[in-house]
């Protein structure tokens, strides 16, 4: 089993449910680390320091916050220490929300919550009766020495914990969703409706995979055998849309047998 990332309890009024959370998701990629070509030795990354014109050790490396440029205000290890929370081994769960009151934007990291036995009955009733109104929780707790607001929700037989973002953390770009038109004719909206239903079926997330990095793969088994790469695939390039109405009626006419094919697999 993995090792779990947190245990303590979550507090729900009187009812206390022992738990330990177990990370739910982690990105996975083909890594590949620096190397000198000349002799094949994986190379260090070292602190250089402009000023002194010298490569610099830990030991002497400052924390600095800048307040103008190449000014920095320098704060010690132990004072950020005696700012952080201490250590917690409770969720007090604050209140519940409807689950589609909470924009997907938000959540950051996803953990699993997993009861210990003496917590199991307890933990059934919270999921039971947040499954049954559809409901979601939010608490706070303190993981990693730094206080969290958390959503705790039903899934798949179980209550699964997401972080989330503060609202500070959520970023603006003052272009996003400005200046759109808003003159769109009825007949191309009733063509991309076309088109969207065309292709909806239900979401089934094991049909999905990260192609790039099956073909890096291939491409360092390949180099490993000392065989040919693999053939790279080449990739379409669309030209800017110019006729909306001539492109979706193109696209609903491409989608039929593909759609064909899919009814009679099915």
């Amino acid at each position: 089993m993995p090792t779990s990332t947190w245990k303590g309890n979550i507090s729900f009024g009187l009812v206390s449910v022992p738990i330990r959370l177990f990370s739910a998701a982690r990105y996975s990629h083909v890594a590949f680390h620096e190397i000198h070509e000349t002799c094949g030795t994986r190379v260090h990354q070292q602190l250089y320091c402009p000023h002194d014109e010298r490569v610099v050790t830990r030991d002497e490396i400052a924390l600095g916050y800048e307040v103008e440029k190449d000014k920095y205000i320098l704060v010690e290890p132990e004072e950020l220490k005696r700012l952080q929370p201490a250590s917690s081994s409770s969720m007090e769960i604050v209140q519940f929300v409807k689950l589609d009151e909470v924009d997907p934007i938000y959540f950051e990291t996803s953990y699993f919550a997993v009861p210990d036995e003496a917590g199991k009955k307890a933990y059934a009733l919270l999921f039971n009766t947040m499954k049954k109104l559809q409901y979601a929780a939010i608490a706070q707790v303190t993981m990693h020495q730094r206080e969290r607001t958390v959503i705790i929700r039903p899934y798949e037989g179980g209550l699964t914990l997401h972080t989330i973002y503060y609202p500070n953390e959520i970023h603006e770009v003052k272009e996003y969703g400005k200046d759109l038109p808003q003159n769109m004719k009825s007949q191309e909206i009733d063509l991309a409706s076309q088109f969207a239903k065309a292709l909806i079926k239900p979401f089934r997330p094991e049909q999905f995979h990260d192609e790039y990095q099956t073909r890096v793969q291939q491409l360092v088994d390949s180099k490993e055998k000392g065989e040919a790469p693999p053939k790279q695939e080449k990739t379409k390039r669309l030209a800017p849309v110019v006729d909306l109405m001539a492109a979706l009626k193109k696209s609903i006419a491409d989608a039929a047998p593909s759609n064909k094919k899919l009814r009679k697999s099915a």
